[in-house]
C-alpha cells in the first residue's frame, strides 16, 4: 500500500507482486505507465530501475497526477516524468519526450478507488453526485449529456455493447420515460431509474449486484472512449517497446480483457509478441479479501519479440 498523508486518498494497487515478477524491471530501464493514477505501481517499480532508470507516467485525470507527483517526488525529476495524457497516444508522447522506445509498458485500466470515492466525479451511485464520469474534466460530454440526449435505441446499444447488460432495452426505455419529467442529472436519480426498470420486471432482489452497476460501467466507458482508446493503444504498442521488452495490461471487465487477449494472439501469429501469460493472472485470496477492487482484475503480459 502506498503511504498517504491525512488528506490523501487511500490506495492499494492491484497485482503488484505478479507485475514486478513478470515485467522483471532492472537498473537503467525505462518504464511507461500509461495509467499512473495515484502512483501505487510506480512506487513498487521505481526502486528496481535505479540507478539510471526512467519512469514515464501518463494519466488523463489531473487530480490523480497531483497526488502522484507528491508521492513520487523523492525519486527526482530526472527519474520520474509525469504528464497529463492518453495512453492511446503513446507514440506521440514518446516522440515529444525524445524517447525512442521503452523497456516496459504497464496499463491498469478502469477507474480507481479514489475516483469512485469522490461523489463529485459521478462514477458511483453509492453517494449522490453530479452525473459526470469524465477522467479528463476539462471538456467533452458528460454521462448526463449521454443519458439525456441519446435516443432509446442508442442508450440500449451503449448498455449492451459496453457492459453486456441483458436488460438494456428495458432500462433505456425507462430512462427515456423518466427524463420526460426533467433531465436526469445526478447519480442517484439515474440509479433509481434503472432500479425501477429492473425491479418492475422482477429481475432484481436486494443482496444481488445492483442493476445500475453495468449501466454506470457502460456510460463511463462511453464518456471516456475507453474501448476505442485501448484498441488504438494495442495497435501501436509494439512500436513503443524495445525487443525483449514487456507489456502488462490489467483489465477489469471481459470486453477489455478480450481485446488484450486478441491483440496478443494476433501479435504472436505475426511474430511480434510472445505471450507470457497463457491465462490471465488473478489476485490471490488474501489480496481479494484485503482489496475488493482486485477481485475482477485480470493481468496479461507479453514480451516483444526481436
Amino acid at each position: 500500500m502506498v503511504a498517504v498523508g491525512p488528506s490523501e486518498p487511500e490506495h492499494q494497487p492491484v497485482l503488484v507482486e505478479p507485475i514486478v515478477r513478470l515485467l522483471e524491471p532492472s537498473a537503467g530501464q525505462v518504464i511507461l505507465d500509461g495509467t499512473v493514477g495515484l502512483g501505487g505501481h510506480a512506487a513498487a517499480l521505481l526502486p528496481r530501475i535505479l540507478p539510471g532508470g526512467r519512469y514515464i507516467g501518463l494519466d488523463l485525470d489531473e487530480q490523480m497526477l497531483v497526488v502522484a507527483r507528491r508521492r513520487l517526488a523523492a525519486f527526482g525529476p530526472d527519474v520520474v516524468t509525469l504528464k497529463t495524457g492518453n495512453f492511446a497516444d503513446c507514440l506521440a508522447v514518446l516522440e515529444d519526450l525524445r524517447q525512442q522506445a521503452v523497456d516496459h509498458i504497464l496499463l491498469d485500466l478502469g477507474v480507481n478507488s479514489a475516483q469512485l470515492a469522490d461523489a463529485d466525479r459521478g462514477f458511483s451511485f453509492d453517494r449522490d453526485g453530479p452525473l459526470d464520469m469524465r477522467f479528463e474534466r476539462g471538456g467533452g460530454l458528460t454521462a448526463a449529456d449521454l443519458v439525456n440526449r441519446l435516443s432509446e435505441r442508442e442508450l440500449s446499444d451503449v448498455f449492451y455493447f459496453n457492459a453486456q447488460e441483458a436488460a438494456s432495452r428495458k432500462i433505456a426505455r425507462r430512462i427515456c420515460q423518466v427524463r420526460h419529467g426533467g433531465r436526469i442529472t445526478t447519480t442517484l436519480a439515474l440509479a433509481r431509474a434503472v432500479e425501477s426498470a429492473v425491479v418492475a420486471g422482477g429481475g432484481w432482489h436486494p443482496g444481488k449486484i445492483h442493476p445500475a452497476t453495468r449501466v454506470f460501467q457502460a456510460l463511463r466507458i462511453a464518456v471516456n472512449c475507453e474501448l476505442d482508446n485501448l484498441k488504438r493503444f494495442l495497435a501501436s504498442a509494439a512500436r513503443c517497446v524495445r525487443p525483449g521488452g514487456r507489456l502488462a495490461v490489467i483489465a477489469f471487465h471481459s470486453l477489455e480483457d478480450a481485446l488484450v487477449k486478441q491483440a496478443f494472439r494476433a501479435g504472436k501469429a505475426a511474430g511480434v509478441w510472445e505471450e507470457l501469460t497463457k491465462r490471465p493472472i488473478v489476485a490471490e485470496p488474501d489480496e481479494r479479501s484485503r482489496n475488493p477492487r482486485s477481485r475482477s482484475a485480470k493481468l496479461r503480459v507479453a514480451r516483444r519479440c526481436a
